[in-house]
């Protein structure tokens, strides 16, 4: 082989070797950030949230009596949606508007009646869920061994799907009825950091809850009687 060709060869070799470790490179750029970041990150800006629209359902999960809730949410604790229960077999879904200490709440038919804070909270309180001390917030800060598994779409969103452990304690303040911790799988948005999903997996049954609509507009009105 000439000189030259001997030449061409050693140029084309090094720029190949250039060109995969700069793609190498690129590869370690977007490693995965660690679970005990994200959830920290996600605690903290769930603290800050204003406003959500969330969704819970459960499946395949006889010891829970609240089998699905969807509403909005405002951080000062009010809020409005339906709850569907389960009594003794059959499911009955119920509307509540939760403003101040006063819980208006009708089912298929009838009109609106009333109830305290206290007494829906023995059934269901959807208000824990924003608050820092009782809800996502504090899940979040407690969560045991966080492992990030993958980005990816939910939804539309850029996402980190990750692992952790979550404790009974808490978790039973949002769902009512959990007895166990879970290993649940969380869905953290890459943008905000605040958390879009998560699906809780239990001896029977697992539930999911989902979040949406953060920080829009939520005003809270009690029903005229």
């Amino acid at each position: 082989m000439s000189a030259r060709r001997i030449f061409v060869a050693a140029l084309i070799t090094a720029l190949f070797s250039l060109v995969t470790a700069c793609s190498g490179g690129a590869d370690a750029g977007t490693a995965l950030p660690g679970g005990p970041e994200l959830v920290k990150r996600s605690a903290e800006a769930m603290r800050t949230v204003t406003s959500a629209s969330f969704t819970m359902e459960a499946e395949n999960a006889p010891r829970l009596q609240v089998k699905k809730a969807a509403g909005r949410l405002s951080a000062t604790g009010d809020a409005d949606g339906t709850i569907q229960l389960d009594f003794a077999g059959s499911l009955q879904e119920i509307s509540f508007v939760l403003a101040g200490d006063t819980v208006h709440f009708k089912g298929v038919t009838g009109g609106f009646q009333k109830m305290s804070r206290s007494e829906l909270a023995a059934v269901y309180d959807p208000s824990a869920i924003l608050d820092p001390e009782r809800g996502v917030v504090r899940l979040l800060s407690n969560a045991l061994d966080p492992k990030t598994q993958a980005e990816e779409k939910l939804g539309g969103a850029d996402a980190y799907r990750l692992s952790a452990t979550l404790s009974q304690q808490i978790l039973a303040a949002m769902v009512p009825g959990v007895a166990q911790s879970v290993e649940g799988t969380l869905w953290i948005d890459k943008a905000t950091g605040r958390l879009l999903k998560a699906d809780l997996p239990m001896t029977e049954g697992k539930v999911t809850v989902t979040f949406a609509d953060y920080d829009a507009p939520v005003q809270v009105t009690a029903p005229a009687e």
